[in-house]
């Protein structure tokens, strides 16, 4: 009887973590719903007057991108700004022979009249964070534009994104990440699908009643001035853009978010290095929720609401945790639910929870919609969707759980890169790509145990009861489908 209570406490505090999380994401719709009714009043600077133009840096922080450094370079090279206002600096951190191409590269834009500057560093002290700080040191721009490796901003991406700044105010402008190959697979599908929420939901719905939001770490400019008021970039974190975005915000300063300007760039296109990305940036969340915690709970400059909404944010990557535990204990719970006729009251009070995954499906089909129109074909795509993206959600769980808890508990790491692979159309060759360095782990092994864990949760829900029980049918189908997809897509790739 006392491990069936612990099971059920557990298991109830992480049903009700997870509604709390839903209930945020509704309020942030709303938020969203009523911020497209508003219009944009943002005073901005006046380029047709060229004493209001002011000087800007791009930093390209890169580390070992063979095969997109020379296209990142190409089309950085194209963007629309006064020469005279424009310096480009190259970050370079890597130790491959994609440093020739890089030197090569900055050499011939260099003799077009470009200002760019190639900045090699002999070991990656703070990683990203360390060479945008390295990078800020001789920055000659009073604005500080940075792209990753991937990206592709349009020509004009300086002209629509810097005369927000004439706003004193505005610490940081951030741009919508686009997608150059959203239908490459199920798995850069499913990517996009939970990516577009977050750059269309999350941030505006956050930024539009003032609550904090975060650097995306890419697509988006820095006030200088802002950047060291905030005390500059710390490597403390995997996620030093959402670290510095707190600090930030904490000093006053707004962010200002745009929607409606969309940067390209390249989806991961193999599970492994999806795998790295989602344990980078869930691990980083979790650290950052340690680093910032008592900081916002003791802050007297914001709101009660945007203190609630900046736990949750950083909590974010912590709802995998819950959705774990919720699944792993989901097949006892099953059995304690026969075994104990007295809790039949709790059984129908935790079926309200459900509502929690009705919110979710709601919030991201206004998304889609938006984005991708509202007809029948376009739903239907979109249940398929919400089904494979929730499935393979949960099916990572285990490997975002380990993440979470690595960063809760502060066990260091090095900044793990996610390889690129050039490409927007479907094509084999990311096969010969030298970064990829798959291994099959233990934590596969149990990924493949726990397929087969909710294949016994499917087949007790015939024999667990005479009627039978399919109540949670369907979310072990969900779990089993997940974790098998995640299973077989580690060992391949």
């Amino acid at each position: 009887m006392i491990m069936e209570g612990i099971i059920i406490t557990v298991y109830t505090l992480a049903l009700l973590l997870i509604f709390i999380y839903a209930l945020a994401q509704l309020n942030l719709l709303l938020n969203y719903l009523s911020a497209k009714k508003k219009d944009d009043n943002s005073v901005k600077f006046d380029f047709k007057n060229p004493s209001e133009i002011p000087f800007v840096t791009i930093q390209l922080p890169i580390y070992n991108e063979l095969y997109v450094v020379e296209g990142l370079l190409e089309n950085i090279s194209k963007v629309k700004y006064p020469q005279n206002k424009l310096e480009i600096q190259v970050l370079d951190d890597s130790t491959d022979e994609s440093t020739q191409i890089t030197i090569k590269k900055v050499k011939e834009l260099q003799q077009t009249g470009l200002d760019i500057k190639y900045i090699h560093r002999t070991d990656r002290t703070g990683f990203k964070a360390g060479a945008l700080k390295a990078g800020l040191e001789s920055a000659k721009g009073e604005y500080i534009a940075i792209f990753d490796a991937d990206f592709l901003p349009k020509p004009d991406w300086l002209l629509q994104t810097i005369p927000y700044f004439k706003d004193s105010k505005i610490g940081v402008v951030q741009t919508r990440w686009g997608h150059i190959n959203r239908n490459y697979s199920l798995l850069t599908k499913i990517q996009a699908f939970a990516l577009d929420t977050h750059f269309t939901l999350e941030q505006t719905g956050r930024n539009s009643k003032h609550h904090f939001i975060n650097f995306n770490g890419t697509a988006g400019v820095w006030r200088k001035a802002c950047i060291l008021d905030a005390g500059n970039w710390e490597g403390d974190t995997l996620t030093e853009d959402l670290d510095l975005s707190y600090r930030a915000q904490l000093k006053k300063w707004h962010f200002k978010y745009l929607e409606n300007i969309v940067t390209p760039a390249e989806l991961p296109i193999v599970i492994s290095a999806a795998r790295s990305q989602q344990f980078r940036w869930n691990k980083g969340g979790a650290e950052n929720f340690q680093k910032m915690f008592f900081k916002i709970l003791k802050s007297k400059t914001i709101s009660a609401k945007t203190k609630i909404h900046g736990f949750l944010h950083l909590l974010n990557s912590t709802m995998f945790l819950s959705i774990f535990i919720v699944a792993v204990l989901s097949v006892p719970m099953l059995y304690i639910k026969h075994e104990n006729e007295t809790l039949k009251i709790y059984f129908y009070a935790t079926s309200f929870f459900v509502i929690s995954s009705l919110i979710f499906f709601i919030c991201y089909w206004l998304m889609y919609k938006k984005l991708h129109g509202s007809t029948l074909k376009n739903f239907v795509q979109y249940l398929v969707l919400f089904f494979a993206f929730f499935s393979i959600a949960m099916g990572l769980s285990l490997h975002n759980t380990i993440a979470v808890l690595e960063g809760h508990f502060r066990k260091r790491s090095d900044f793990i890169r996610t390889p690129k692979f050039n490409l927007n159309a479907h094509t084999d060759t990311w096969k010969n790509n030298i970064y990829l360095k798959p291994k099959v782990s233990f934590q596969f092994i149990v990924e493949g145990f726990l397929m087969c864990y909710f294949a016994f949760g499917m087949y007790s829900a015939f024999t667990v009861v005479k009627e039978g029980d399919f109540g949670l049918f369907p979310f072990h189908l969900m779990l089993f489908l997940g974790f098998g997809y995640v299973f077989f897509k580690s060992l391949k790739n």
